[in-house]
């Protein structure tokens, strides 16, 4: 613990208003994840898309009282505040932290390289947690701001640390060296992640190796000749270097490796000893990670025999949190393998922004080897349950239930205890899930997976995969291009373009949008009744559910001279005085919308209206191309005549919108009071081509059914169209034009991606099947993934292939297709 007047001692902070001498035990720079707020001091960092100074304020009326800035503000608005003054408070975030380990002497692994960094970290916490309490970065905390907050969390409980650092520039590792001041170093590889920031691989290389400083021990494998040189020349008196690898002087060198179908058998040799080492996976990258964790094991002093057991027990590390689609009703985000604070308290922020279902549920284990007296940690834990509006907990160990009181005193309505996970399955019945979200989160020795597929629903084995994150970037990078009190309305009609609404609403809901838009009043309900109170505008209306739209407060475009008469003669009849609207100008997309000449209408109307207009909008109809910038600047001056007529008859603001999602990007100067960003979340601008800076949101990945050998004379499908002139080997998949893949793209038309290289499809595509020919590929299995479209194979390509557009094919995308969501 510190005081607040320590922090300003640490920091160099000038006090811009000093009071209570608070203790901190909690950092906080993201003003929607606060917990403690009387232990919390908050960091108002400055970003490119964020200022924090603006959520003091509201952090204040939630309790907090310490505050760390860089902008001087009125002391006055905030009495029995400390504020604490700094120049940047990043810098002094950093230097907190790094105060903070100078406290510790327990060894601290720092991990860096382009790839494996979060794997090695995981593996190795897996590995050597039954020898020693740990402390580890969350996730992947490994950046300028993650790794001071990772290292807040040592305390003296802890044996070991085991962080990451990542880095995408030059300047940037020194500053966590500084924090880290690590004792042993892990260098995983250098590959061209994140290269943007640098001038050369060289340059890379050298920014990376100078976390390694002042570490006793390094341990990496052997790599290029040129990088092998570079880190021999590099190392310093005292240092020691271990590598595997097959290099005759490998400290830990392969001899012989064969793999099987799920696993890599390799015989070792380490410190003149030679042992077989079975590692479960066969994929080159999990078997460089697995080795250099073994390494570290041995450099610890674990011996042969442990290293190898614990090896061969690996599993797989879930670099994501999952949202699926589980049993009666429910929604299951499976954390299953790890079971710590820091990453509890990031699966608990992911639960808390579903909205879908009122109750909230957690599956928990017993939380072992924190460092933590027990009643302190489940006082905690119960602590973080309650403020995230948890209504019941599972709890699965002994430990856990020994403390259930604790959870008793939070609040938590309904309470169950397991001594062991085999009594929870026994008892299955008893537990009757329903119309909840439940998150589960288990400790890897409780096998908690084994929980996760009884409540998962087993259903259709084609996927479409939405990384939450890429969407956040998206935004993000929307965001940064608005102007300064700009607001953005998100479109998430036809199903977040087949993306799933409420899942992807909760997302834009959570990080701050101001408006959503759906195409029809349906889809607004069902957002209203998943829990989304964002204001929502609805585009096309029918006076048949004007009461629906009422009902939930959604708010309607009125388009015609009928429309608005039908609509404001309802609000009238229903004694509602003032009810929002939007009124949609046409000015050159011929589409729907008033024209010019129906603004006398609206002038005489609007000042006797029952109607409060919210917004004034309209189409660019190409503001992609540029050349049609004339007929689009047209566009915009009709645009404008229009809303300066409106402004005289109207007493009060209104917003005006008429950028898209390209415009924005392209047409900067006409961003009015909003803008209206529909397929740029999800990863495309036609505006940008082929450097965009945008990352794809959705991946469409399905199963091999059946696979079959054919020979010349045979044919393929209905029809028999694919004709088999040479031995082919072929592959059903469980993807159909039910399922959206369009019909166009049978016959060759298109290709799918099957372990790293495009197959095309042969014979007509059926309802729920496919044909594809994999000849020449070797080691395909019934069950393989084969990708539709996503990493490696743009959905962009796939339109082009079936002559359309991505639009056509992300939102073609059946619903009875499972959606998986995922925040990394």
């Amino acid at each position: 613990m510190y005081r607040i007047a320590d922090i300003a001692e640490i920091t160099a902070a000038r006090w811009l208003q000093r009071a209570e001498n608070s203790t901190i035990q909690h950092l906080l720079n993201d003003s929607r994840k606060l917990l403690f707020p009387e232990t919390t001091l908050f960091f108002a960092l400055v970003s490119d898309s964020r200022n924090g100074h603006q959520f003091i304020s509201a952090l204040y009326q939630q309790g907090v009282r310490n505050f760390l800035i860089s902008e001087e503000i009125q002391a006055a608005s905030y009495p029995d505040a400390n504020l604490l003054l700094v120049p940047d408070t990043i810098q002094a975030l950093q230097v907190l932290a790094a105060y903070h380990r100078s406290r510790f002497s327990i060894p601290l692994l720092a991990i860096t390289g382009s790839n494996g960094k979060t794997i090695v970290k995981e593996w190795l916490n897996q590995l050597l947690e039954p020898d020693f309490s740990i402390v580890r970065s969350p996730r992947s905390y490994n950046s300028q701001i993650g790794v001071p907050l990772s290292v807040w969390l040592m305390n003296e409980g802890h044996q070991l640390a085991i962080f990451e650092a990542g880095i995408s520039r030059n300047g940037e590792m020194d500053k966590l060296q500084q924090i880290l001041q690590p004792t042993i170093g892990i260098f995983t590889n250098l590959g061209l992640a994140h290269s943007e920031g640098f001038a050369s691989m060289q340059d890379k290389l050298e920014e990376k190796w100078k976390l390694f400083l002042n570490c006793k021990l390094i341990i990496s494998h052997y790599q290029e000749d040129w990088i092998n040189s570079y880190i021999e020349g590099q190392l310093k008196e005292g240092q020691q270097l271990l590598r595997w690898g097959q290099h005759p002087e490998a400290d830990l060198r392969i001899v012989s490796a064969l793999k099987k179908e799920d696993a890599t058998l390799l015989n070792l040799v380490f410190q003149d000893k030679e042992f077989r080492l079975d590692i479960p996976f066969v994929n080159e990258a999990a078997v460089e990670n697995a080795l250099t964790a073994a390494l570290v094991m041995g450099a610890l002093g674990l011996e042969i025999s442990v290293i190898q057991q614990r090896i061969a027990l690996l599993h797989g590390i879930s670099m994501r949190l999952e949202l699926k689609e589980g049993i009666n009703q429910c929604s299951i985000i499976n954390d299953s393998y790890s079971a710590d604070i820091s990453s509890l308290v990031i699966a608990l922020d992911f639960l808390s922004q579903q909205q879908q279902h009122e109750k909230k549920t957690v599956l928990l284990s017993d939380i072992p080897e924190t460092g933590w007296k027990a009643e302190e940690l489940y006082e905690r834990v119960a602590a973080l349950l309650q403020h995230h509006g948890v209504s019941r907990l599972v709890g699965v160990g002994t430990v856990i239930a020994a403390h259930k009181e604790i959870f008793r005193s939070h609040g938590i309505q309904e309470l169950q205890f397991f001594e062991a996970t085999d009594l929870l399955l026994q008892h299955w019945d008893e537990l009757n899930f329903r119309d909840e979200t439940i998150l589960v989160k288990g400790a890897r020795r409780f096998q908690f997976e084994r929980i996760s597929a009884q409540l998962e629903k087993q259903v259709h084995q084609t996927v479409m995969e939405i990384n939450l994150n890429a969407m956040l970037q998206n935004l993000k990078w929307y965001q940064q291009r608005l102007h300064k009190g700009t607001r953005l309305m998100a479109m998430v009609k036809a199903f977040s373009y087949g993306s799933g609404s409420y899942e992807i609403a909760n997302l834009l809901q959570f990080h701050g949008v101001d408006y959503l838009a759906v195409a029809y009043t349906d889809e607004g309900v069902a957002l209203r009744k998943a829990g989304i109170h964002l204001p929502i505008m609805v585009m096309n209306v029918a006076p048949t559910g004007f009461d629906a739209l009422v009902e939930h407060n959604l708010e309607p475009v009125l388009y015609s001279v009928s429309l608005f008469r039908a609509f404001d003669a309802f609000i009238r009849q229903e004694g509602i005085p003032q009810y929002p609207v939007h009124l949609e100008v046409e000015t050159g997309m011929n589409r729907l919308g008033f024209s010019l000449s129906e603004l006398p209408f609206l002038i005489e109307h609007i000042p006797h209206t029952n109607c409060k207009i919210q917004s004034v909008f309209s189409h660019l109809a190409a503001s992609e191309d540029p050349s049609f910038d004339a007929f689009t600047g047209e566009q915009v001056n009709r645009f404008m005549e229009f809303t300066e007529a409106l402004k005289a008859v109207i007493a009060y603001p209104f917003l005006r919108h008429i950028e898209n999602t390209s415009g924005i990007f392209r047409h900067p100067q006409w961003q009015f009071e909003m803008v209206r960003l529909g397929i740029g979340l999800y990863g495309f601008d036609a505006a940008m081509g082929a450097n965009s800076p945008l990352e794809e949101v959705s991946t469409l990945v399905t199963t091999i059914a059946q696979i079959k050998e054919l020979q010349p004379g045979e044919s393929v499908g209905y029809g028999r169209r694919g004709k088999i002139i040479r031995p082919t080997t072929i592959a059903t998949i469980r993807l159909g034009y039910a399922d959206g893949y369009p019909r166009s793209l049978g016959n060759g038309a298109g290709w799918l991606l099957l372990k790293g290289k495009l197959v095309p499809t042969i014979g007509s595509v059926c309802m729920d099947m496919t044909m594809i020919d994999i000849s020449g590929i070797s080691n395909i299995r019934e069950g393989d993934p084969v990708t539709v479209f996503g990493k490696g194979l743009p959905v962009a390509k796939v339109a082009e292939w079936a002559g359309t557009i991505p639009y056509e094919i992300l939102t073609g995308i059946s619903q009875r297709v499972k959606r998986i969501y995922y925040q990394e």
